[in-house]
């Protein structure tokens, strides 16, 4: 079966900022765009309707870690994999786990065999190979996987950041050998993305991106960023990759981030992003809206009668008052969370459209410009 096509439409002539689609067998994805986290199968607080019909998402993500200890790889068999075990018919991604395996840093061992780790559920030990994670994810079912990595911690010193580079570069050689042994599982398309690293340095950055580009993936994918560095080099170090990447592929820049931090990252030319915060902020009662940021737990909003935000096609956020939503959060209502998080996500998807059309139109330079400074406001 063919693999992911990615077609770029256009190119903005003041940025690197693309408009492209990239098309799986489980539909066509708009570029740039951005991916809700589902991390255990599901979008917190989101059904599927209301993440297709609302939150327009075009592609989601699942979590290997957390998929494989719960439910489990035999469930998942079972069902069909996940787009039959959550009912979700448009793509997903799945990460490869490097990131929680990352997070675990008390409870693992990295070898050059692999990470040794220790379930957050239950204390079980389990073994990630690049192999084994390969197979994984071909159980899981994604339409896009991700190769094994380490995701080293920032600061990192140099010596540590080239050896944990090489280490997933030869982790990615063997990811590619299992990937390429191994048949797509439910009788569609999986397309294996490599992910550079190289912490903060300029010359494992450029090592680490010219080694991925060469092995010709149907696309790549940019991580360890967004781990605490500064903004300033977040950008920099994003840049720098892009501009090593192919041009005819699709970029991923992993876990990022907040909405300006998105808008300057597709001037930079990154075309895939996802991040937890639009639904972990939201279930903290911090409102992502076109006309900047709201803590709805400020009286402000108290006897705000006016929609969360009717200006990006939402329902929800539409249909719902600042006032009423203001006082299911303070009243603790499970609804108060559910609201939160479509608006959120729903703003999300809104604002990377927008960018779309900006691309396309040719205006975006100026369009992101004003678009930072009013999405920063504190309302």
């Amino acid at each position: 079966m063919p693999a992911l096509q990615f077609k770029l439409q256009h190119t903005d002539a003041q940025t690197g900022a693309r408009a492209g689609t990239i098309t799986t067998d489980h539909g066509t994805i708009l570029t740039p765009i951005f991916m809700p986290v589902g991390t255990v199968g599901s979008v917190k607080a989101v059904s599927r309707k209301q993440l297709a019909e609302e939150v327009k998402a075009q592609i989601i993500l699942g979590n290997t870690y957390h998929l494989f200890l719960r439910p489990g790889l035999e469930t998942l068999e079972a069902a069909g994999g996940l787009h039959q075990f959550n009912g979700w018919n448009r793509p997903i991604l799945t990460d490869s786990g490097g990131y929680q395996v990352f997070s675990l840093a008390n409870n693992r061992k990295l070898t050059e065999e692999g990470a040794l780790f220790q379930s957050h559920i239950d204390g079980g030990k389990h073994l990630f190979t690049p192999e084994r994670v390969m197979d994984i994810q071909r159980v899981i079912g994604g339409d896009i996987i991700m190769a094994f990595d380490e995701c080293p911690p920032y600061p990192s010193d140099y010596a540590y950041a080239k050896k944990s580079m090489e280490l997933t570069h030869r982790w990615l050689d063997r990811c590619i050998s299992r990937f390429n042994a191994t048949p797509d599982k439910y009788g569609y398309t999986q397309n294996l993305f490599p992910i550079v690293q190289g912490s903060t340095y300029k010359d494992l950055r450029t090592a680490s991106a010219e080694f991925i580009a060469s092995k010709n993936a149907a696309g790549n994918a940019i991580g360890g960023l967004s781990v605490g560095e500064p903004l300033e080099m977040m950008y920099e170090y994003t840049g720098l990759c892009c501009s090593l990447l192919p041009e005819q592929k699709p970029r991923y820049l992993m876990g990022v981030g907040t909405p300006w931090n998105i808008l300057e990252c597709i001037a930079l030319g990154v075309d895939m992003f996802d991040c937890v915060m639009p639904t972990r902020n939201g279930r903290n009662a911090m409102l992502f809206t076109s006309n900047g940021v709201i803590n709805i737990d400020n009286k402000k909003w108290e006897r705000d009668f006016s929609p969360i935000d009717d200006g990006i096609g939402c329902e929800t956020s539409s249909y719902y008052s600042k006032a009423y939503l203001r006082h299911l959060m303070k009243s603790k209502e499970i609804l108060g969370l559910s609201i939160a998080s479509i608006h959120n996500l729903a703003f999300y998807l809104w604002l990377v459209k927008e960018a779309r059309e900006h691309i396309s139109k040719g205006d975006f330079a100026g369009w992101k410009t004003e678009m930072t400074v009013r999405l920063q406001q504190r309302l």
